[in-house]
């Protein structure tokens, strides 16, 4: 299974990733606030990343990283 990793210290919860996921798997976590003051991006189902990697191109901040599964 692909996983996607968020660095809650660099997100900004800008929210390009959530715009650019092609499954929609990507959220802002409204119920959490960094000590920043951000609502951080949040993968809310593992299980259907496809690994493409788009929402951790995409982040200004390299705060989310994208693991694949090795088949």
């Amino acid at each position: 299974m692909n996983e996607v990793l968020v660095d809650t210290t660099f997100c900004k919860g800008c929210g390009l990733c959530v715009t650019v996921c092609p499954v929609n798997i990507m959220a802002l976590d409204l119920d959490v606030i960094t000590p920043k003051g951000y609502h951080p991006a949040e993968c809310i189902d593992m299980e259907k990343c496809t690994g493409c990697a788009s929402c951790a191109t995409i982040c200004p901040d390299i705060a989310i990283t994208v693991l694949r599964e090795v088949r």
